[in-house]
């Protein structure tokens, strides 16, 4: 490469597992990514590439590996290839493209990355604990401090830092997580993630104090359901591993042992689900920065080892992406005043306190208010008996003015309720703190209609709500990482941000608590360990449920299909195979009684998946309890089966392209078998499927388990049922994603504009109308009588954002991570424009069009190394290559 004739522009944007200079990663085999530069030409530029990666910036004799001239037109998937990285070190690296014309670019400029611990064998410290003898009750945050004296300056610092239990972590005083919620919720029996820290410049000459505050976390705190507390352990522990290089040449490393001190603090007790007590008369700062140990700690205990594994954090923490003024302040009869943030959020308040010593300051959070402006504690009530506590920060005065904001708790809310405090707040005196994984944001979309503007805005606030330490289902009830919510939500995430770490994280715990059976927990992490028990009833039932379950298979083909990495569907394969070997023998070896009852398919009935547990469709519209229970003891076998025969398609599909042509065909029969026997089961004569209702048929079409004669028919009778609600939608969890898509590929995009202006319930702008500023559990949210009722911020029916960037502006990608990208915008709805962009690993796509008069004008550009086909009104398909393109069609 290095003879080629000079010409190209070097790549950019180098990125090491997705992440720009990552410290502290663990994976052995890091992923090289960059964005290429376009030929002069404006054909896609790279044809082949070479990456060099050294300890040092100058990639002098110590280089460790040159790749060699590598062919590929891909900017990612490059792999380390070289001999064994050490632990602990940084590695700088560069790329240099060539075309396919013999030109090659300068190297780049280089980027780095960290290693961590890759070695287990290497750690020293210990996972310590304040003695209980210390506590004031078992439920109290523990606060740990340790010393060191050093003779000389640091050069470089690290610290690679865990806890079970939330943590912050402070040096001399300075608290270096901020409101991170680490670490992150896991398998805590198997894996817990530690943090790297680079502290080079927080420790000085002289003596210096390490400090660990440990909260009940996801480890201890109440968590899912039935809130259940200490599921993982009952005891908090800190982990504490700092390697300090000083100028002398030495090295220094200081480890949490039995010559720390712990004891208990100000913040009493602190839960992620009920929030936490305060105490501000107890001293904030004695433990952080007095040479002594305050006389309320004691040395610490030192935890039992377990199998327990310590793994790298894999993306940004969460952090406040925002603060939120009060919209209003409002005192109630009561004497409490009532903040209205104007949005619905998760996150803490930050607040000036100021009254009595030993006043008792109560804060509570609910996202409604009770028709009479109350605050609402009991909408989330479901049903009425099980009764979900309120989300309350509680503080003891200390007699001075002070700012309070929680560390370990997080909650879903837009209104605040401040009971005890005697002064009025002015809005200075109050925030909104917005946590949130730090992911950026990838994908925008902006069109003629407010109202869709503001739906794109709420799906985007619950993502940020629900994308936090772990996918959630919502910031205030369960909070738990339901499959169900993600399998269907992923791909509208794929597009609103930088996913790809996040989605990657929860595949890594589902593969860790899939059960030996293959069957999927409803919700990963799971809410089981040994210590209380393992998996619950709930859990083992449930875990047979399509649609969920099959976020083992379908999660990493949507990763696939938008980040281009085929690495996830080789780490995930087992975990797949293990889910459609459990539908598959199921099937076969099983029958429900209810089959008796219907019509049988013969020697096809061992392809019909009909026990089990289903959920099923999930929270149509207006469901009554009475339908959903007959569909749960039913099994509803037509869903079941086409997710069988669904989740069987893809994998065939995964298998072909890792490689695996043996596996690829064995599921390609296995699919088709199963999809003939659906469509005897359950497809009748007339052409009706199922149930007959509308997700029946957008299944049915999504999954393309129809012959193409059958196709029509489908698309007649889900057109007649769509007319028949009255221009409304009918979809549940499973099929709402789809609805959309199926209608415009079928040419009825008048229908698709019909369900998406749809104003009057079910429908998305009923929600923006009635206020919304996130999206809703159920489709409809509130009583006759004005009271709310279920969650406000649910990610799962957002999932209509796809199709705000997909189909009205026609984003997709024609081939996986957007290598061919496809540009087949839909027009019509009485919109006048549209516009949208996504940050593909090329760069960024962008579609925009106008629509004046009886003409239609798209300008679309395509990123570098890309390519375009874009599809036009007029019937018109046009590849383009990457760079900025118009055209224009006549309407209607």
């Amino acid at each position: 490469m290095s003879q080629e004739k000079a010409g190209l522009a070097p790549a950019t944007e180098l990125r090491t597992d997705r992440r720009t200079a990552p410290m502290g990663i663990d994976n052995p085999m890091p992923e090289f990514s960059w964005l290429p530069a376009a030929a002069d030409s404006g054909q896609a530029a790279q044809a082949a590439y070479l990456i060099e990666v050294s300890p040092s910036p100058d990639f002098g004799a110590d280089t460790v590996w040159r790749s060699g001239r590598v062919e590929s037109a891909l900017p990612f998937g490059a792999r380390y290839q070289g001999p064994p990285l050490r632990s602990r070190s940084r590695y700088h690296w560069r790329v240099r493209v060539a075309d396919a014309h013999g030109r090659s670019s300068a190297w780049s400029e280089p980027a780095w990355f960290e290693t961590g611990v890759l070695d287990p064998g290497l750690w020293s410290a210990e996972w310590v604990s304040a003695a209980p003898a210390t506590l004031p009750d078992p439920d109290a945050v523990v606060y740990l401090r340790g010393t060191v004296e050093l003779s000389e300056a640091v050069v470089r610092g690290r610290a690679y830092v865990s806890g079970l239990g939330w943590y912050r972590f402070f040096v001399n005083g300075r608290d270096l997580t901020g409101p991170a919620l680490v670490p992150r919720w896991t398998p805590f029996d198997a894996i817990v993630e530690y943090r790297t820290y680079d502290v080079t410049h927080d420790f000085r000459r002289g003596r210096n104090i390490i400090a660990l505050a440990l909260g009940d976390g996801r480890y201890r705190g109440r968590i899912g359901m039935s809130a259940r507390r200490a599921v993982y352990g009952d005891r908090l522990a800190g982990f504490a591993q700092i390697e300090l290089d000083l100028a002398d040449g030495r090295t220094v490393t200081v480890v949490t042992d039995r010559s720390w001190y712990g004891g208990p603090g100000r913040i009493r007790a602190a839960d992620p689900m009920h929030g936490e007590r305060s105490d501000l008369r107890i001293p904030d700062d004695d433990w952080l920065r007095d040479d002594n140990p305050p006389a309320r700690m004691a040395p610490v205990q030192v935890l039992p080892q377990t199998a327990r594994a310590l793994v790298a954090e894999e993306l940004p923490p969460v952090c406040a992406i925002e603060t939120m003024a009060p919209r209003t302040i409002t005192r109630m009869a009561s004497g409490a005043q009532i903040i209205d943030f104007g949005q619905n959020f998760a996150g803490v308040v930050r607040i000036k306190l100021s009254g009595h010593r030993g006043s008792r300051i109560r804060l509570t959070h609910s996202e409604l208010l009770t028709p009479a402006g109350e605050l609402d504690l009991t909408y989330l009530d479901a049903p009425p008996a099980m009764k979900v506590a309120p989300q309350r920060d509680e503080v003891i005065l200390e007699g001075r003015e002070e700012w309070f904001q929680p560390w370990f708790t997080i909650h879903g809310f837009r209104y605040l309720e401040a009971d005890g405090l005697v002064p009025d707040l002015a809005p200075g005196d109050v925030q909104g703190v917005v946590l949130s994984s730090d992911l950026p944001v990838t994908g925008t979309f902006e069109c003629s209609d407010e109202r869709l503007n503001r739906l794109q805005r709420n799906v985007m606030w619950s993502l940020r709500s629900n994308f936090t330490d772990t996918p959630t289902d919502c910031p205030t009830r369960e909070r738990a990482g339901w499959t169900g919510d993600i399998q269907v939500f992923a791909p509208t995430a794929a597009l609103l941000v930088d996913a790809y770490g996040y989605l990657n994280r929860y595949l890594r715990n589902l593969a860790i608590e899939q059960f030996p059976d293959g069957t999927v927990p409803p919700f990963v992490p799971s809410e089981a360990s040994t210590f209380s028990g393992g998996p619950g009833r709930l859990a083992r039932i449930t875990a047979t449920a399509v649609g969920w379950g099959d976020a083992a298979v379908m999660l990493p083909w949507t990763i696939y299909r938008y980040y281009g990495d085929t690495t996830v569907l080789r780490r995930q394969y087992d975990s797949m195979r293990q889910w459609v070997g459990h539908l598959e023998r199921t099937a076969r070896t099983k029958r429900s009684p209810s089959r008796w009852l219907r019509k049988r398919v013969g020697a096809k009935e061992r392809y019909i998946l009909d026990t089990g547990f289903h959920w099923g469709e999930w929270l149509r519209p207006g469901e009554p309890f009475a339908v959903l229970a007959r569909d749960l003891l039913w099994h509803r076998p037509v869903v079941a089966t086409a997710y069988f025969a669904h989740s069987t398609s893809l994998l065939s599909r995964i298998a072909e392209v890792i490689g695996s042509a043996a596996d690829a065909e064995y599921y390609a029969e296995l699919s088709d078998c199963v999809a003939d026997a659906w469509r005897s089961a359950f497809v009748r004569p007339d052409g009706r499927i199922g149930a007959d209702r509308q997700d029946d048929y957008v299944r049915a079409l999504a999954f393309d388990l129809l012959t193409p004669q059958q196709r029509p028919a489908a698309v007649t009778r889900l057109a007649r049922l769509i007319e028949r609600a009255d221009h409304h939608i009918g979809t549940g969890f499973l099929s709402t994603p789809m609805i959309l898509p199926v209608l415009a590929a079928a040419h009825r995009a008048d229908l698709a504009f019909d369900l998406l202006l749809q104003t009057s319930a079910p429908s998305w702008l009923y929600q923006v109308e009635r206020g919304a500023t996130t999206t809703w559990e159920t489709w409809d949210a509130y009583r006759g009588d004005g009271r709310g009722k279920g969650s406000h911020n649910h990610y799962a029916f957002g999932t209509v954002a796809q199709w705000l960037i997909e189909g009205l502006a026609g984003i997709t990608p024609a081939e996986p991570g957007y290598r061919v990208v496809r540009v087949e915008p839909c027009v019509g709805g009485g919109l006048t424009h549209a516009s949208a962009s996504v940050t593909t690993p090329f760069g960024i796509a962008r579609s925009s069009w106008r629509s004046s008069g009886e003409r239609v004008h798209l300008e679309v550009t395509i990123p570098p190394g890309a390519t375009g086909d874009i599809r036009l009104g007029d019937g018109r398909v046009e590849p383009v290559s990457s760079g900025t393109h118009r055209f224009e069609w006549k309407s209607g």
